[in-house]
């Protein structure tokens, strides 16, 4: 499954991870449109095979951001229209039915950094650098930016961000939760594969509760929490999976946590 601005393959003894990249290379992988609909229809339409996938960028840079040279004149309702298409996009690959690990490198800025807040775990590399510019160009962020980027990193530091133009270098986006792993220059694809291989091993159905129901625990009131924690370890561990993983640590054929 690929087109000109999306490549698309299955790795993995079982097909069990999807490699999902941009290929707007000339473009800095600057997103429009069409690639924007392409990563919906594709979460839309994940194989059944995929327990996680990996989105990457072709060349230096993940994503430079929206594709300015393609911003149409729209008035207020087109606008709007406009985001809440991006907003459904992006849902798909927030919500969608694996987890999604982004791989950093070269920018990350404005719509390639909701495209990455959008994903469950970032891995940078040491050429990754953070900017929102949308303040300087007299715009906004319209594709989500605004719910989950203060979510990573807080409120205050997204405004000063936004306000000041400021870019934040690889090492101080991991200090301030930008991304979870930092790696040396070229090594962030094979962090990122490691990972999703070994997520690709857990139950689907905690897999699906870390992805769908954590988040929204974390914004519910305690006692809701709590009722919601509740309720889904109780389906959790009753899936026959789940049984028999606990049963093979009862009986030591499992591994033990042990210290990094």
């Amino acid at each position: 499954m690929s087109n000109q601005d999306l490549h698309f393959e299955l790795c993995g003894e079982q097909q069990e991870v999807a490699v999902i990249r941009l290929t707007r290379g000339a473009k800095r992988n600057a997103l429009n449109d069409g690639l924007i609909l392409a990563l919906r229809d594709l979460f839309q339409n994940m194989p059944a095979s995929v327990r996680a996938a990996v989105i990457d960028g072709e060349g230096e840079h993940f994503c430079a951001g929206l594709d300015l040279s393609e911003l149409k004149d729209r008035d207020a309702g087109q606008g709007l229209h406009h985001s809440r298409m991006w907003h459904a996009a992006l849902e798909c690959v927030q919500y969608g039915p694996v987890p999604v690990i982004a791989v950093l490198h070269g920018a990350v800025v404005g719509g390639g950094l909701e495209l990455a807040s959008a994903c469950h775990i970032r891995v940078a590399d040491e050429s990754t650098f953070y900017a929102l510019p949308e303040g300087s160009r007299g715009i906004f962020v319209g594709g989500g930016g605004s719910v989950r980027i203060p979510r990573l990193i807080g409120t205050a530091r997204m405004t000063d961000m936004m306000l000041t133009g400021r870019v934040f270098n690889a090492a101080d986006g991991e200090r301030i939760g930008l991304a979870q792993y930092l790696v040396p220059p070229g090594q962030a694809f094979d962090k990122a594969f490691e990972l999703a291989v070994r997520i690709a091993q857990n139950a689907p159905l905690t897999n699906y509760a870390l992805t769908h129901v954590l988040p929204r625990i974390a914004e519910q009131p305690a006692d809701q929490g709590f009722m919601t924690e509740a309720m889904m370890a109780a389906i959790a561990q009753s899936a026959p999976e789940a049984k028999e993983r606990v049963r093979a640590f009862l009986e030591g054929r499992a591994d033990k946590v042990k210290r990094a």
